[in-house]
């Protein structure tokens, strides 16, 4: 899958996510989108990182402090 492929599915998922809406007003997308994209992305690097956090952090190009809260927040550790 390219990044082309993933933003597309980001775009599809909004795009039904504003029909499911139907006049209602919308809110927190920010966070909806992030939070829906964040844990599988988490949990996908960290296994093809062997579960080696450092590795892990390396590939998603961010500190192992922060990869470490981010695990913590969303219950994987």
């Amino acid at each position: 899958m390219s990044q082309h492929d993933l933003g597309k599915c980001v775009t599809d998922s909004l795009e039904q996510y504003f029909r499911d809406l139907d006049g209602e007003k919308p809110a927190a997308i920010y966070d909806m989108v992030i939070k829906s994209v964040e844990r599988p992305m988490l949990e996908v690097v960290l296994a093809k990182a062997g579960n080696n956090q450092t590795l892990a952090a390396e590939m998603l190009g961010i500190n192992r402090n922060t990869l470490r809260k981010k695990l913590t927040e969303h219950q994987l550790l």
